[in-house]
């Protein structure tokens, strides 16, 4: 296994993570209840607080994502590079919506920990921002040549197809949500 399919694996890791961070953000939005509803038993922890650690840990796997990078012998990242990749070796457009979405994400958890200050409706609206940068990650994770060569994406590739599902998976819980909040109107 080479330091490219680690950061590959790293990145997968955390699109799942996202996914289901993104999936229990939208429960815990409408209230959504595992006593009363399916799986019908309380579970031992909240979908809250299963969703705010599954946020740190994606977030510690999109930093270990680039940092493999800098390992990698060919293409040859610096430090600069993953930080501010307008000029990145290869592929430069993608690592920037790898770090576009990185940054989102950033501001996200940050604004989650002064919630309070800023207020709910305010930081409501921040929150937002990780649809936003949940669709440029499946955009970069869907279009990057995991080799970093610069090869056309193979949209039937494994790694693809779980990219592309976790897509599926959050548009239809984004459905439901939108559905979820008309029927209480």
């Amino acid at each position: 296994m080479t330091v490219l399919d680690l950061s590959n694996f790293a990145g997968l890791c955390a699109i799942v993570l996202l996914t289901l961070n993104i999936v229990l953000g939208v429960f815990v939005s409408r209230n959504y209840n595992p006593a009363r509803q399916w799986p019908h038993r309380k579970l031992s922890v909240s979908l809250f607080r299963i969703h705010n650690w599954t946020a740190y840990i994606a977030l510690v796997l999109f930093l270990v994502h680039p940092t493999l990078l800098l390992l990698n012998a060919t293409p040859k990242f610096a430090v600069a590079d993953l930080l501010f990749p307008v000029s990145s070796p290869g592929q430069t457009f993608y690592n920037n919506l790898g770090a576009l979405a990185f940054y989102a994400f950033l501001v996200v958890v940050i604004t989650s920990y002064f919630r309070p200050q800023i207020g709910s409706r305010t930081w409501k609206k921040i929150h937002f921002t990780a649809y936003f940068g949940g669709l440029i990650m499946f955009i970069h994770g869907t279009l990057i040549d995991p080799n970093l060569k610069g090869q056309p994406p193979d949209f039937f590739d494994g790694e693809k197809v779980l990219v592309e599902g976790c897509f599926l998976v959050v548009v239809a819980a984004s459905v439901w949500r939108v559905r979820q909040k008309k029927k209480l109107v």
